[in-house]
């Protein structure tokens, strides 16, 4: 990185100071989440062959990784699917592509916080209330919002020591599991096609449910949103993008292979197990354990999960940030505080997480759109892979040089927007009527945001989008 390409130190914008190491945990953070709250849900998906559904998960999800890197490689400044998709298309489906995106992400926060708040509630016994579990959420995401607003290394290196923490945890519960005693091969066997989801027009319940499994890869997205920060070649953005995906689908696949062992899946889901925390009650019901859960339980719930929120509270904030630098929201969204922390970006998603949260009080809204995320984030993947071939052939000029470009062409990138619209299309299988109602009610604000951008802010001026061509007006 030449010093041309650094900011001046009174730029009151993002500034450069990221090292690789930490966007890649940035993004692995956002990714490696839910292992011990979700796990339950998972088995209910694809039962004790939830190891291969993740390990074919990560083989259908690289092809989109790699046109990812393939692309951001192009661009410095943070926007990902805005960027792409304006410059793809054109603004409206660059607004439209960064809005499903943002529906994964946004939902994250506050049940997060709601996660951590119920495994207070279960460690210690203490049967509370849901209004008293709000409460200790609200309270946790007023601290992350105050974190967030920090020195940008100290986020990104407080997300690394908790990620790390994590995946250590993880690996060593995967190791105990598996060294029991009780641990039995068959015990996978007997429950290998288990499902809860019913089949739907002739697709088995399995497949439905391992699309599913998306939800736990989305993260490595945030990639691009970083790299207006980092003090790296754009070009090495790659080694975080596929990095994120590949630690985390090889984590999942072992840790539940090694979960699949102890018991069927139908023994593993029985109880309270199946609301959550399924690996913990399995460690304390069926092995006898009462250290170990809570040790991996706190690291994982804890550490874990701040891991994760922060990841995406990063990543939200800096695509609010890029709409209002590029004119697809105010001005205001872009002013900064003395840590170069985007100010009403953050204010906004603590906003929005804290309505989410009384949502859930007054009914399953936040439910319902929490199980949309694979539907919206699959549907984002899909359009920018068809902007990703429209990129190409209306500017082959930007990839003579791009030592990203993937092997195969546009054929490797139609492989990569067919497999995410098949899984959006198997997403679409699994949700029910709530879910699309909430859906319908995220889209809906989305599109007042949108109509009054097209009726009175872009009628004044227009979104302004550097490319590798320079700034340019879409």
């Amino acid at each position: 990185m030449s010093e041309t390409d650094k900011k001046p130190a009174g730029n009151k914008g993002l500034q450069r100071s990221l090292k690789l190491v930490f966007v890649y945990t940035v993004a692995t953070g956002s990714i490696f989440t839910y292992v011990s709250y979700w796990d339950s849900v998972f088995f209910g998906y694809c039962g004790s062959g939830t190891f291969l559904a993740f390990a074919l998960m990560t083989v259908a999800i690289l092809p989109t990784a790699l046109v990812y890197s393939e692309i951001s490689s192009m661009f410095k400044t943070a926007g990902g699917e805005l960027i792409y998709n304006t410059v793809g298309f054109n603004k409206h489906v660059g607004f439209l592509a960064s809005w499903l995106i943002m529906a994964a992400w946004i939902s994250v926060p506050p049940a997060v916080v709601m996660a951590v708040a119920t495994f207070i509630s279960k460690l210690f016994g203490l049967n509370l209330s849901f209004g008293t579990t709000m409460i200790i959420a609200v309270v946790f995401l007023v601290l992350v919002f105050i974190m967030s607003m920090q020195d940008i290394q100290f986020l990104v290196k407080a997300q690394a020591t908790c990620l790390f923490a994590n995946i250590i945890t993880t690996l060593i519960t995967a190791v105990l599991i598996l060294t029991c005693g009780h641990w039995s091969f068959s015990n996978i066997v007997e429950s290998f096609g288990f499902t809860n989801i019913d089949p739907s027009l002739g697709i088995p319940g399995w497949i439905i449910g391992m699309a599913l499994l998306i939800t736990p890869y989305f993260g490595f997205e945030t990639v691009p949103q970083m790299v207006e920060e980092g003090d790296f070649p754009t070009s090495n953005a790659k080694k975080a993008i596929c990095g994120s995906v590949i630690t985390c689908g090889a984590i999942y696949a072992i840790f539940f292979f090694c979960v699949a062992g102890l018991s069927p899946a139908d023994e593993l889901l029985a109880g309270d197990a199946a609301n959550g925390f399924m690996t913990i009650t399995a460690m304390q019901n069926i092995l006898g354990w009462r250290f170990w859960p809570v040790v991996y339980g706190l690291v994982s719930i804890l550490m874990g999960m701040t891991a994760s929120i922060l990841g995406f509270w990063m990543s939200t904030v800096r695509m609010l940030y890029s709409m209002g630098k590029k004119n697809f929201l105010p001005e205001a969204f872009t002013k900064v505080n003395k840590h170069q922390q985007p100010i009403l970006p953050n204010i906004f998603l603590l906003v929005i997480s804290l309505v989410f949260i009384l949502l859930q009080n007054a009914g399953t809204f936040m439910n319902d759109f929490f199980n949309l995320m694979s539907f919206g984030c699959a549907c984002a993947y899909a359009i920018t892979m068809v902007s990703a071939v429209r990129m190409r052939h209306k500017h082959p000029e930007w990839y003579k040089n791009n030592k990203n470009v993937v092997k195969g062409g546009d054929f490797f990138r139609i492989l990569a927007m067919v497999i995410m619209i098949a899984i959006a299309f198997f997403c679409t299988l699994g949700q029910g009527v709530g879910s699309w109602i909430s859906f319908g009610v995220y889209l809906g604000v989305g599109v007042l945001i949108w109509l009054w951008m097209v009726f009175v802010r872009w009628k004044k001026t227009s979104v302004v989008i550097e490319t590798p061509d320079g700034e340019q007006e879409f």
